[in-house]
């Protein structure tokens, strides 16, 4: 007899990419809704105008039932890198102020000789 070999799932391809969805609650039913009603407006009114109605109307038609939009995810990734970046000059800001604190400390702790080492050096050297 033959046997039969376990065929796995293959839950998604290289060239595939995984979308995770960003748009919930109000915002999806507002979208699939916005959709219709620009696609119903879009066919009536027909003509070039109309089909691009009827276009946006299925873009937004597409963001509602998927539940994902390409948009709102380019302008999370743009916000976090500006959030990074942010916080990346904060903390350079936090540093510089510590080490001018370590600088006006180390000043106000030395004391003044009288004595110019570059024309008159200490004896031995």
């Amino acid at each position: 007899m033959t046997e039969l070999k376990r065929v796995q799932r293959i839950e998604s391809t290289p060239f595939q990419s995984h979308s995770e969805q960003n748009v919930q609650g109000w915002e999806r039913i507002g979208s699939l809704a916005g959709g219709v009603i620009m696609v119903g407006k879009g066919l009536r009114r027909g003509g070039v105008f109309g089909l691009i109605q009827v276009a946006i109307g299925g873009v937004a038609m597409a963001r509602g039932i998927t539940g994902h939009s390409s948009v709102k995810s380019l302008l999370e990734k743009s916000r976090q890198d500006m959030n990074n970046v942010r916080a990346k000059i904060e903390r350079a800001g936090e540093e510089l102020s510590q080490l001018k604190a370590n600088a006006e400390a180390a000043t106000t702790t030395a004391t003044v000789t009288g004595n110019d080492s570059v024309k008159s050096p200490k004896a031995g050297v």
